[in-house]
C-alpha cells in the first residue's frame, strides 16, 4: 500500500489456504464522529479548550477508571489512537524497553556496521536516526522503517536468517506515560477477521519486537503454513504479545474516538506563562451490556495509529448506489450463498485490478460463477501488484494475471466464464443491471450483470479530527491515501509537517507492512524521548 513494493496489503490482505484466494472485509479501529460529542467541543473550534469532562465509572473495570479518570484531570504525555501492531510497538518503547546493539553482534551491512560500532552501548533511540538510516535500500521509501527492520532482520530480503543485533534493556527510568485507545483487543483489526485466513505475508514478518511469531506458535504447538501464519494466530500473538510484555496497563479497548480538538487553554492567572499546546480527545467505552459511556481526556501529544479504515473507494458515477452494486466482497459471498449468483446467472462484473478483486475473481471461479473483470490499467503497467508477488509463494494470484493478460489477446477465450477487460472505464450502471463501459477507442460497450462488485481500494476514516484530517495530507486537495496521499510527517521523527505534537505512523505515514510500521514508532518514541528530556525540571 503506499509507496512501490508497499502496494501489497501485507498486513491486512488475507487468503484461505489452497487454490481460493479469498479476502475478508477488514475493519480496522475506524473512529465515528458523532453529534453527541459536538457540544462538548464548541468551545475548543476557537483555538480555546474547555475544562475536561471525567467519564462516569459506573461499570467500568477499576483499571479502566483509574486510567479515564485520572488522565482527565491531568493531560497525558501520550495517546496513541488505534492499537493494532503499530499501537503494540510504540506502547512497548514507550514502555522502558529499550533497544541496544549487541556487543558481539556484527551487521552484514557495511557501512551500518561501521556507523553502529561508533557509539557503543548507546541506545539507538538516542542516536540519530537520520544519520543510521543514510545509505540504507529496501521495500519501502521511510528511512527509519527501513533502519529498524535492518536491526531487527538483517538480511531477510536475501534470504538469510542473521539474528537481530539487537538486545533488550527494560528501563523503567525512560518509560512515559500513555495510554493506547482501540476499538477491538489489542491487535485491532486482526480480531475482526476469519480467523483460517491466511497472511499474505510470510509469518516472521508479522512478528513484534523481541519475540518471535515462529517461537511463539512453537510454545503454542502452532506451525505456520507455508512460511504463513492464519489471522486467528496473528490475533491471538498480538493480544499475548501485551500480556507477556506487561503493557495492560497502557490499553484500553472498546474505545471509540469521536473527536480531537487541539488548541490553547486559558491561563491559570494574570500574568502567567502561557501554558503548552494539548490535545483534547473525546469519545466513548462500550461496556459489555452495549452500554457506552463518555470520556474526555487531554495529552500534551496524540499519535495516530488507526491504520487503513472499511471506507471502500468509489467511482463515482450514476448507479453506484443500486442495490446490486457492493464494495467488498462479502456481498459475493452472500449472493453466491442466497443463489442470486450461480453458474447460470449472468457474470458478476468485478472492478479493479488489485488482490481484492484477484479475490473475488478466484471465489466466483470457484463456484462457477461468471465473471467480467474490467480494470482501467494496461496490462504491460509496472505497478500491477502481480508483478510484485513471488510466484512460488503466490501461484494463485499469478493464475488471475495469467487470465488477465491472456484474455486480452486471445479470442475466443481459453478460460470459460471469464472475459477481462483492460483499460475500460465503467462510465454507469442502469437500473436494469446494464454496466456501460468506454473501451481504449472510446467506443461504448454494454454488459448485463447479476452483480456488481467495485473493488478499488479504501480510505482512512478521520472523522475524529477538524476536516477530517484533510489538512494533514501531502496533498490537501486531494482525498487522503495510505497508498497516494497519505499524512505528511517528519521522516524521522513522525510528527505531522502541519500539527505539533500531533504524530501519525502505520499506512496514515505511508507505512503498511508490519514489519516496517515499527521503524514509526522507534522514530515517535526517540522524538518523545527527547521532548520528556527538554522538559524544565
Amino acid at each position: 500500500m503506499g509507496k512501490k513494493d508497499s502496494v501489497v496489503a501485507e498486513d491486512l490482505k488475507l487468503q484461505v489456504p489452497g487454490t481460493l484466494g479469498r479476502q475478508l472485509p477488514c475493519r480496522l479501529a475506524c473512529w465515528e464522529f458523532t453529534s453527541a460529542h459536538v457540544m462538548l467541543l464548541q468551545a475548543g473550534k476557537r483555538g480555546r479548550l474547555p475544562a475536561p469532562h471525567p467519564p462516569p465509572a459506573t461499570g467500568m473495570s477499576n483499571r479502566r477508571k483509574d486510567h479515564l479518570g485520572a488522565s482527565s484531570s491531568e493531560p497525558l504525555p501520550v495517546i496513541i489512537i488505534g492499537n493494532g501492531p503499530s499501537g503494540i510497538c510504540l506502547s512497548y518503547l514507550l514502555s522502558g524497553y529499550t533497544p541496544y546493539v549487541r556487543p558481539d553482534a556484527i551487521h552484514p551491512h557495511p557501512l551500518l556496521q561501521r556507523k553502529l560500532s561508533e557509539a557503543p552501548g548507546v541506545s539507538i533511540m538516542d542516536q540519530d536516526l537520520d544519520y543510521l538510516s543514510e545509505g540504507l535500500e529496501g521495500r519501502c521509501q521511510s528511512p527509519v522503517a527501513l533502519l529498524f527492520d535492518a536491526l531487527l532482520r538483517p538480511d531477510t530480503d536475501f534470504g538469510g536468517s542473521v539474528e537481530s543485533v539487537l538486545t533488550w534493556r527494560h528501563q523503567k527510568e525512560r518509560a512515559i506515560p500513555h495510554l493506547v485507545l482501540g476499538r477491538n483487543p489489542p491487535g485491532g483489526a486482526w480480531h475482526s477477521i476469519e480467523g483460517s485466513m491466511v497472511t499474505l505475508s510470510q509469518g516472521e514478518w508479522m512478528g513484534l519486537p523481541d519475540l518471535h511469531v515462529k517461537d511463539w506458535m512453537c510454545k503454542k504447538r502452532r506451525g505456520l503454513r507455508n512460511s504463513r501464519a492464519t489471522a486467528g494466530d496473528i490475533a491471538h500473538y498480538y493480544r499475548d504479545y501485551v500480556i507477556r510484555k506487561g503493557l495492560s496497563h497502557n490499553f484500553v479497548s472498546s474505545a471509540t474516538v469521536t473527536a480531537v480538538e487541539w488548541g490553547t487553554p486559558e491561563p491559570s492567572s494574570p500574568g502567567a506563562r502561557d501554558p503548552s499546546p494539548f490535545f483534547q480527545v473525546s469519545g466513548f467505552v462500550t461496556a459489555e451490556d452495549q452500554s457506552q459511556q463518555s470520556f474526555s481526556l487531554r495529552a500534551h501529544n496524540v499519535v495516530l495509529a488507526t491504520g487503513t479504515s472499511d471506507s471502500p473507494a468509489r467511482l463515482g458515477i450514476p448507479g453506484e448506489a443500486l442495490p446490486f452494486v457492493h464494495h467488498d466482497l462479502s456481498a459475493l459471498e452472500a449472493a453466491t450463498q442466497a443463489g442470486t449468483v450461480s453458474p447460470s446467472s449472468d457474470p458478476v462484473l468485478i472492478i479493479g485490478a488489485g488482490l481484492s478483486a484477484a479475490d473475488a475473481v478466484l471465489y466466483a471461479r470457484h463456484y462457477g460463477v461468471p465473471v467480467i473483470h474490467a480494470f482501467r490499467r494496461p496490462m504491460d503497467d509496472p505497478g500491477l501488484v502481480f508483478n510484485q508477488l513471488p510466484k512460488m509463494l503466490y501461484p494463485e494470484y499469478h493464475k488471475v494475471h495469467q487470465m488477465m493478460r491472456e484474455q486480452s489477446i486471445l479470442s475466443p477465450s481459453p478460460y470459460e466464464g471469464y472475459r477481462s477487460l483492460p483499460e475500460h472505464q465503467l462510465l454507469l450502471l442502469k437500473e436494469d443491471r446494464q454496466a456501460v463501459f468506454r473501451d481504449p477507442q472510446g467506443l461504448q460497450k454494454v454488459f448485463g450483470v447479476a452483480l456488481v462488485l467495485v473493488l478499488i481500494g479504501s480510505h482512512p476514516d478521520l472523522s475524529f479530527l477538524p476536516g477530517a484530517g484533510t489538512d494533514l495530507a501531502v496533498d490537501p486537495d486531494q482525498p487522503l491515501s495510505a497508498k497516494r496521499n497519505p499524512i505528511e510527517v517528519d521522516p524521522f521523527t513522525y510528527q505531522t509537517i502541519h500539527q505539533e505534537g500531533l504524530y501519525a505512523m502505520g499506512p496514515l505515514a505511508g507505512d503498511n507492512f508490519v514489519r516496517f510500521v515499527q521503524g514509526g514508532a522507534l522514530a515517535v518514541a526517540s522524538s518523545l524521548l527527547r521532548k520528556e528530556a527538554r522538559k524544565p525540571p
